[in-house]
């Protein structure tokens, strides 16, 4: 799991970016709820969280993330808009990472809005949703349609994060250590 943390969730850990996704080959449902417990544990004094967002046969989805910035992102203008499109009722956390699941649940595909989660800018994610995923001005972390040159700032400091978290991670240092409170 700590592998996966440091490849996927990098910049979460670092505090520089609100959450990270990976999915997960699940050998034992028992063993990942548990691994996910103690992490949650651990990472709970650091403001970091970890959930299962879905299940399918042996894989699972696994959202990582800071609650204080998911709350500040969902309360951004035009957020609950966008979201009240996809039978979002509320911005509260909890409510909105429950419909989320769901919707992932109910779809084969990822849910457009899923971006917002991830800390990407509203007018990206209005863009890919109008655009249908065409005619980006660049890629990185997140099809960018706005401000391309904040983006690519952003996408150099997560690589860059992403390297340096490897390379401490490679030469001992702990996720737990690695990991900044927010």
């Amino acid at each position: 799991m700590e592998k996966y943390l440091i490849n996927h969730c990098a910049p979460t850990l670092a505090s520089i970016k609100t959450a990270n996704l990976f999915c997960c080959t699940v050998k034992s449902e028992t063993e990942l709820k548990n691994q996910l417990k103690e992490l949650n544990i651990q990472f709970y004094k650091k403001g970091l969280f970890l959930m299962v967002l879905r299940r399918r046969e042996n894989k699972a989805l696994i959202y990582v993330y800071r609650r204080s910035y998911l709350q500040m992102d969902l309360q951004k203008d035009g957020v609950a808009q966008l979201l009240s499109e996809y039978g979002y009722q509320n911005t509260n956390v909890g409510y909105a990472l429950n419909r989320l699941k769901l919707r992932l649940k109910e779809n084969e595909s990822f849910p457009h809005e899923i971006g917002l989660f991830l800390g990407y800018p509203l007018g990206d994610v209005i863009g890919f949703i109008r655009n249908e995923g065409k005619n980006c001005k660049c890629t990185g972390c997140w099809k960018v349609y706005c401000n391309e040159c904040e983006a690519m700032k952003q996408f150099a400091q997560f690589q860059k994060c992403k390297e340096i978290y490897t390379q401490l991670w490679n030469n001992g240092k702990t996720v737990w250590q690695l990991t900044v409170a927010a």
